[in-house]
């Protein structure tokens, strides 16, 4: 399965000789497990496996309460009281499942934020990276039909706002918009559609999370060095790299565990803490929320899109040398979407020949300006799209696009790197010490 030279399993009962010459299932679960795995690996990777569990307690989770929901707009909003109400732990069940999807994108936020700078995109682990994308773009687009399902007024509210940005794509906008509806407004047929979605993609997900952890178990485990296993033979590959069981399963499931005591906490006692109140209302076509918010995960984003309005400078342009094809509108959307693909691009915008952050000096500086900045949008997301809430989203969506679009270019070319170590073994060493081979343990970084 990887690139990196290591024991395979070997079948030595007769029963598991005829079980692999059939079904080579064992040998698979063996490599998987048993798969050299960078020993100098910090806590920043433990972030997998949350997203792993998270996955399957959505799955879980979301078979059992489609048990009790009803899709449409007369019930639906009944059928969650009756979840809450009637349900024997249906109210658990809801609020995991509530809080499941927020644990979801916090884990997947870290995941990629990791990656960005540790360098994860690089060669050879470009598809890797757009796999994972792909995820992203799949875990959205399954956790915005799943708010609708309540049929609350944020729930309609937020289908209005949302579908009705591909109305703004120029000629066949209006069509999408209605193909996607079911008819001309969010009603009955919506509903519909976006229950049928919710339930098919993350199945959808799950199978590009196999392809993704293929394609990493390809091409090896990126590290916080940057510097690839020595695969010159088992020897020495095994000098830079420990199995991924026992050593990484058990810290993985220590942090997990971690990680769960919080969110067990947050189920137990503020369930409704990261929702909006006006979700507990039945959804009304003719009384419109005073502040439309969506969910925080896609707070960055929504300020984005609304960043961009008929006063800014780009957009009177584009709209100029378009002939008004382009508006406000159709701008924001643009710069919506455009903001995902450049992460999604990031493997050929970053120019430097290192991959780890952690030996490039300048780099370091403008990445955590990168975090504050998405929080910064995060937060403008949350406020009035007035006064001077658009002017900061303005301002944080122009260095999210330069950082992107101009900084990495330019860093990959003007930055003076720091030394690097020439082995996985020597930077292990140098932080925790040479240990003899099965006494050596995992780093606590």
């Amino acid at each position: 399965m990887s690139g990196i030279p290591h024991d395979h399993y070997e079948p030595k009962s007769r029963a598991e000789k005829w079980v692999e010459s059939r079904l080579p299932v064992i040998g698979l679960i063996y490599d998987t497990l048993m798969i050299p795995t960078p020993k100098n690996l910090n806590w920043w990777w433990i972030w997998g496996i949350v997203l792993a569990f998270c996955l399957a307690l959505q799955i879980v989770t979301g078979i059992v309460l489609v048990m009790h929901y009803t899709p449409h707009v007369d019930m639906a909003f009944a059928s969650i009281e009756h979840i809450m109400r009637n349900v024997n732990g249906g109210h658990m069940l809801r609020y995991v499942h509530m809080n499941g999807a927020s644990l979801f994108f916090l884990a997947v936020y870290i995941h990629i934020f990791r990656g960005l700078f540790y360098g994860s995109y690089k060669a050879p682990r470009e598809i890797t990276w757009i796999v994972g994308m792909l995820i992203y773009l799949m875990m959205m687009a399954t956790a915005f039909m799943g708010y609708v399902l309540p049929w609350g007024q944020m729930s309609f509210w937020g289908a209005t706002v949302i579908t009705g940005l591909f109305g703004a794509i120029p000629f066949i906008g209006e069509a999408i918009q209605t193909w996607l509806l079911g008819g001309p407004a969010v009603d009955n047929a919506t509903l519909n559609r976006f229950f049928s979605l919710h339930y098919l993609l993350p199945f959808v997900i799950a199978a590009l999370v196999i392809v993704h952890i293929w394609a990493f178990h390809t091409t090896g485990n990126n590290n916080p060095t940057g510097v690839e296993v020595r695969r010159g033979s088992k020897d020495e590959a095994k000098k830079d790299t420990l199995p991924f069981w026992p050593y990484f399963v058990i810290k993985d499931l220590f942090a997990l565990a971690v990680i769960l005591v919080v969110f067990w906490g947050i189920v137990g006692f503020m369930p409704n803490y990261l929702g909006h109140p006006d979700n507990y209302i039945e959804a009304n076509p003719l009384v419109t929320p005073a502040h439309i918010v969506p969910e925080w995960y896609f707070l960055p984003f929504y300020a984005i899109l609304r960043a961009f309005t008929s006063d800014v400078w780009v957009v009177q342009i584009a709209s100029f040398f378009t002939g008004g094809i382009i508006d406000a509108k159709f701008f924001g959307v643009l710069a919506m979407f455009g903001a995902i693909l450049v992460m999604a691009l990031v493997p050929w915008l970053d120019t430097s020949s290192v991959r780890s952050g952690r030996y490039r000096p300048s780099f370091k500086w403008w990445f955590r300006l990168l975090i504050v900045d998405f929080i910064v949008l995060m937060w403008c997301g949350a406020q009035p799209a007035e006064g001077i809430y658009g002017t900061i989203a303005l301002i944080a969506t122009a260095y999210w696009f330069g950082y992107f679009l101009v900084l990495l270019p330019l860093l990959g070319v003007l930055e003076k790197p720091l030394p690097q170590p020439d082995t996985i073994e020597e930077d292990f060493n140098a932080h925790y010490g040479k240990a003899d081979g099965a006494a050596e343990a995992t780093p606590a970084e």
